[in-house]
């Protein structure tokens, strides 16, 4: 079953706890560092519905659900996709680190063995960045399961924050701007990582 953006806005949360089928998601999280425009936070909500992930971490200065323009932006979907707000990012990734164990696995991978796969052991933290130290997207290994980082629209992750992160991905910029919104950027990512491991979505968990 789909909905649409009036659907959505309009069913409560008990509706969908009691109508809609679970929904088999990536063991991917965003961790939300500072991000202060609720539009953003709102589209990244949206995104991550359309990824199927498995949690978004809300840490730091940024507004949460049920702020009204975060309800405008993700018509509706922060209230299909799992959420939690920390004081810090580091919080977030330690908590993620204790939770992998216990999420839903997609199926088995058919192809792209090579470019992304599942560990037992421990779980990637992967910032999306611009930094001297990062590789370009395409190239990041995106084992799962993993969490990836965004950071503020204007001092991106903090430094704290960085060095928690085994790797930096970033993504190209050919023209005169020097970077992407973070809505957008999480985009690139995201299907850059689904197109590598599909079969997920709504249906019975796994």
């Amino acid at each position: 079953m789909k909905l649409n953006a009036r659907e959505l806005r309009e069913v409560s949360e008990e509706e969908i706890q009691a109508k809609l089928p679970p929904t088999r998601r990536r063991p991917i999280f965003f961790i939300l560092e500072n991000i202060y425009d609720t539009y953003n936070v709102g589209g990244l909500f949206r995104l991550a519905d359309a990824l199927a992930i498995e949690r978004i971490y809300l840490c730091g200065e940024i507004e949460i659900p049920p702020h009204p323009r975060i309800k405008k932006a993700s018509i509706g979907t922060y209230k299909v996709v799992p959420w939690e707000y920390r004081k810090s990012a580091k919080e977030a990734i330690e908590d993620v680190k204790n939770r992998h164990k216990e999420m839903s696995f997609p199926p088995k991978r058919k192809s792209h063995e090579k470019s992304v796969g599942l560990i037992k052991d421990g779980i990637r933290i992967i910032a999306v960045e611009q930094s001297k130290k990062a590789v370009d997207y395409t190239k990041a290994d995106f084992t799962l399961p993993l969490a990836l980082v965004f950071g503020n629209e204007t001092s991106g992750i903090s430094a704290e924050t960085l060095v928690m992160c085994q790797q930096i991905a970033e993504i190209p910029m050919w023209g005169v701007n020097k970077s992407l919104n973070v809505i957008v950027s999480a985009a690139v990512v995201g299907y850059w990582i689904a197109g590598l491991e599909p079969g997920v979505g709504i249906g019975p968990t796994l």
